[in-house]
């Protein structure tokens, strides 16, 4: 994946020539990021929709985690894991649930826009939540279950086996080290796109714009009258 878009445009062009971008990309070679994840991405900058705190975006289809600084520069790209169950709900009570008592069908990654941030867990000591109402944090991946293969299912080029999740997210250590804690440190803001649900359902703000955007692009194409 081309880092083309790592600003956009809150920094001046001098500082970016001043202070390069070293973001790190662990996508898969040769595997695109979708044209919505980078407007989206592009809208939270513009309309500082995450009031200047660092972001993630996340496309659960493509199996894709990007996130950028409070900036709106991209700091780092990579494959994530997510839910094994396709939804964008979680089910209620779930957060008061053991991971074994979780039934298959609800083992979901929500989608949306959550503020979170570092907290203490009951299990895990300290974890980064991204949901903490629906006990939904991002997490490096352990050894688990050794049958689950989940750092296996990580390193895969297709994004086709990285629902294995109960609804959790989990990316590469190095990633998470590098990237992730630092990033996340003192909160930030998570932008999850659906798996059924509509865009306008998840991010109507986003989608009216957007609109608006299209429609007055389309005004001006119209030539002048004589």
């Amino acid at each position: 994946m081309a880092l083309a878009f790592a600003s956009f445009g809150v920094a001046s062009a001098e500082d970016a020539a001043a202070q390069p971008v070293a973001a790190i990309d662990l996508l898969p070679r040769g595997q695109e990021v979708s044209g919505t994840v980078i407007e989206l991405a592009g809208w939270v900058v513009a309309t500082r929709d995450s009031e200047g705190y660092p972001f993630a975006v996340m496309d659960k289809a493509a199996a894709q985690i990007l996130v950028f600084g409070g900036d709106g520069r991209l700091r780092g790209a990579a494959p994530g894991l997510f839910g094994s169950a396709i939804g964008d709900h979680s089910a209620p009570g779930i957060a008061g649930l053991a991971l074994r008592e979780i039934p298959g069908r609800d083992r979901t990654t929500p989608a949306g826009r959550f503020v979170g941030g570092f907290g203490p867990s009951t299990d895990a000591g300290r974890v980064l939540w991204v949901d903490y109402d629906s006990a939904v944090s991002m997490h490096p991946t352990a050894t688990g279950v050794p049958a689950e293969r989940r750092a296996e299912r990580l390193a895969s080029p297709s994004p086709d086996d990285n629902r294995i999740t109960h609804g959790c997210i989990n990316v590469a250590p190095e990633f998470y080290e590098e990237i992730i804690r630092p990033t996340f440190e003192r909160g930030g803001v998570f932008y999850i796109l659906p798996d059924t649900a509509s865009l306008a359902e998840t991010f109507p703000e986003f989608v009216q714009s957007r609109a608006t955007a299209q429609r007055n692009d389309g005004r001006r194409a119209w030539p002048a009258s004589h």
